[in-house]
């Protein structure tokens, strides 16, 4: 993962709002991303679990819906908290990383549901199987900032 990156940062107040897009957020361990419907405990799917602190997807899996589905959104629009760049997050599943500051451990992959595809109005469940991000936890507070590198601890 030579150069990941944090490409945006994204978050919703309360279940089904529409995300705001962030220059930098707050992480919070054992909470989530400080002002985020998770973090808040009014996200649609809350559980009180590590797996929905922080969620990831790769700007290149975005770009890849609209490529081979023409199916376009939003960054935002993903329902993801922070967009990539270069950065293969399936790979980061069991293992810790860094944002930024931030030390995070990928618990599991975020695949698409019907729900995503509900708010977004499009048909975007079959383009982003397994391609629909990560589930991550958050391990030590700090900030996060759109450019902050990710780099894997250990490598």
């Amino acid at each position: 993962m030579p150069n990941g990156t944090v490409e945006s940062i994204h978050i919703a107040s309360a279940a089904e709002a529409a995300p705001q897009s962030l220059g930098q957020v707050v992480a919070i361990p054992g909470e989530g991303l400080e002002g985020d419907r998770y973090a808040l405990k009014t996200g649609t799917f809350y559980e009180p679990r590590p797996d929905y602190e922080l969620t990831l997807i790769e700007a290149e899996a975005v770009e890849a819906l609209e490529r081979e589905d023409k199916i376009t959104i939003g960054a935002g629009e993903a329902r993801r908290n922070i967009v990539t760049r270069n950065v293969p997050l399936n790979h980061l599943v069991g293992k810790e990383f860094t944002i930024g500051e931030v030390r995070i451990r990928g618990i599991r992959l975020c695949e698409p549901c019907d729900h995503l595809q509900k708010l977004t109005g499009k048909k975007v469940l079959k383009g982003l199987i397994h391609r629909g991000g990560l589930r991550a936890q958050i391990l030590t507070k700090g900030t996060i900032r759109v450019g902050d590198k990710i780099q894997v601890i250990g490598d």
